[in-house]
């Protein structure tokens, strides 16, 4: 995991800081983006819609929002993920951010 990325208080190296210019999406938690960014640090299963029918996921530690995109860190290579906000349907948040082997059922 990115060592300079600290709680979600503080400012992080990936993202801004919204503050009282920073558009409603990201500051009132009844926008998706908000609500998201309320919990980045922790271990959760996206969902996206590619197409009409096709549902795919990913897992990863949620590092940052924006208003249009999140970024997850895969757990599994490590790699930084950018994710179309717009394509997700469903989100598992893990209460157990250190946890790999969590089994996200839901």
């Amino acid at each position: 995991m990115n060592n300079n990325l600290t709680n979600t208080n503080e400012k992080r190296i990936t993202g801004v800081i919204p503050d009282a210019n920073s558009p409603e999406v990201l500051t009132n938690n009844i926008y998706t983006p908000a609500f998201l960014r309320e919990n980045i640090g922790k271990l959760m299963r996206v969902e996206f819609l590619i197409g009409t029918d096709n549902l795919v996921d990913r897992i990863g530690i949620l590092e940052d929002v924006g208003v249009s995109y999140i970024l997850l860190r895969s757990i599994e290579s490590g790699n930084l993920l950018y994710c179309d906000l717009y394509s997700i349907k469903f989100v598992a948040i893990s209460e157990y951010p250190h946890r790999t082997d969590f089994d996200f059922q839901v």
